[in-house]
């Protein structure tokens, strides 16, 4: 008798899991962010946006060497003496990095970021207060509209949940090529082409870096590039290809404001080896680049988003953005909870004219926003057949 597919995998994560051991209870509370092992006797988890110290811990070193070992080699990939660094995955999608001696001088360090059995949605995130209604709305014309968005911000501040929410916008008729290097992104849609950098094998042969995924999507026929982060010279590639036809891309990016994210965004195009001067680079931002969404992580541990930036064009040898929207901060509660709102700027955003031409009439809270500059601002005026944007307001409901 033939076992059936799902059942297969099923006993085959139930292994999976188990093999895990103390680490399975840690990996299977949804409650948790982060797990962070520094040694076999210190396990601390992030959750609500605070560190804890567990009382998990390891039979000894080797123990958690195996474990570490079993994770990486899971997901085609090595850890040793010769390769001591590893980014991977667990086979739920959690993004693993692992060191171990000797560049981890106390012990093998294991961190892993918590994949979401039940990603997020844009509802999810309004209700968090990470972004209000009209922001959300906006963000969505935008991607609708085929807007090439950056999202910036630090370490754990939720770049890659907004990145995936960001794709659910994407119409499922479109075919979408996701690059990442460990691949974490949850999108739904029926037409993807997923790809996942490779390291060099022994021999230190191999290696498919992000950069040659993103040359390679070029070839695809791609109606959207999503790459999973930006951190060196795919960064020219990928503006190549916003400036190539390929509007409605996306990435992420580290970096603490939306000025910071150019500056980061020039280095990185520098490590294509390309000796371009300093305003080719940013002629080359200014022109492929609409919106940059950046996110922060506050205080009291919420991740908020900040800003929300157009780049409107150059002006001498300087990128010229205007704040569509920005966080007002208002204190804290008597919990320490931050008392914050993203509120518009009353900047009449110069992307959105491409909304009215293409025939996408905003919600009636953006409408009243951001008007039709070509006269009434009426939703009747745009061409027949024209349907008002309802994802989110399906979401929302």
């Amino acid at each position: 008798m033939t076992v059936p597919v799902a059942d297969r995998k099923q006993e085959e994560m139930e292994r999976y899991l188990e093999a895990l051991g103390p680490l399975r209870v840690l990996v299977e509370d949804d409650s948790l962010t982060e797990i962070m092992v520094l040694g076999p006797d210190m396990v601390y988890v992030e959750a609500k946006g605070k560190i804890l110290l567990t009382n998990v811990h390891f039979d000894d070193e080797e123990h958690l060497l195996r474990i570490i070992d079993l994770i990486v080699s899971a997901v085609g990939r090595r850890i040793d003496v010769r390769q001591p660094l590893c980014d991977a995955r667990l086979l739920d999608g959690s993004r693993v990095n692992a060191v171990i001696p000797p560049i981890a001088l106390d012990g093998p360090i294991l961190t892993i970021r918590k994949f979401s059995r039940d990603p997020l949605q844009i509802s999810d995130l309004i209700s968090f207060g990470s972004i209000t209604e009209s922001a959300a709305s906006f963000v969505q014309a935008c991607v609708l509209a085929r807007a090439n968005i950056m999202i910036s911000g630090g370490t754990g501040t939720g770049k890659t949940t907004l990145l995936n929410v960001c794709s659910s916008f994407i119409p499922p008729d479109e075919r979408i090529v996701t690059i990442e290097d460990a691949a974490e992104l949850q999108l739904h849609q029926e037409h993807i082409c997923r790809m996942e950098a490779r390291p060099a094998d022994l021999r230190g042969e191999g290696r498919i870096a992000i950069r040659d995924l993103v040359i390679n999507s070029l070839r695809m026929r791609p109606d959207r590039i999503v790459v999973g982060e930006c951190r060196g010279g795919e960064a020219l590639d990928m503006l190549q290809a916003m400036n190539t036809g390929h509007d409605g891309s996306m990435t992420t990016i580290h970096a603490n404001s939306p000025r910071d994210c150019l500056a980061r965004l020039e280095t990185l195009v520098l490590m294509a080896g390309m000796e371009l001067p300093q305003k080719a680079i940013r002629q080359q931002v200014s022109s492929a680049i609409n919106l940059i969404i950046q996110l922060s992580r506050l205080r009291d541990g919420s991740r908020r988003v900040t800003a929300i930036t157009e780049l409107v064009g150059m002006e001498g040898e300087t990128i010229t953005m205007q704040d569509i929207f920005t966080l007002d901060t208002r204190g804290a509660d008597a919990d320490g909870r931050i008392i914050a709102e993203l509120i518009p700027t009353g900047i009449r955003p110069q992307f959105i004219d491409r909304l009215f031409a293409m025939g996408l009439p905003l919600p009636p809270e953006l409408a009243r926003l951001f008007p039709d500059s070509r006269g009434g601002g009426s939703m009747t005026a745009l061409r027949p057949g024209a349907s008002e944007l309802g994802p989110l307001a399906r979401r929302l409901g």
